[in-house]
């Protein structure tokens, strides 16, 4: 009986990774993807006369405004999510008494995802 030939290994594996395998996450769009966030857990304070735009100046109503920042500068630093406070305050990279939004339910993990997946594919008004 003739045994057959055993597949090398590293051919194995580049035929299986490709189809498994993406080398970037899937994009997050602003429109479809963040702004619901937004309007879920910021706008309630982050509108024009609420508590939160009163003590920082940041409104959450339009892309642009999001990314004028608040009174003490710009919040989301395209391409960066550790430098972009908006990030590190909803992701719970501050101190407790700081994390967004005050009062409410946390984001979830995956929801944490898309904002981190966004700013580091760059903030875009898609």
């Amino acid at each position: 009986m003739t045994r057959p030939k055993p597949i090398p290994f590293l051919a194995t594996l580049s035929a299986i990774l490709p189809a498994g395998c993406s080398a970037e996450p899937a994009p997050v769009y602003f429109k479809s993807d963040i702004k619901p966030l937004i309007d879920k857990y910021c706008a309630e304070c982050h509108l024009q006369g609420g508590a939160g735009t009163e003590a920082s100046g940041f409104l959450t109503d339009s892309y642009d405004n999001l990314m004028k920042g608040t009174r003490f500068g710009p919040v989301v630093v395209a391409g960066d999510p550790l430098s972009s406070s908006f990030y590190r305050l909803v992701a719970g990279k501050v101190a407790p008494s700081i994390r967004m939004p005050h009062g409410k339910d946390a984001l979830s993990d995956e929801e944490i995802a898309k904002i981190e997946h966004w700013i580091t594919q760059g903030a875009k008004n898609n």
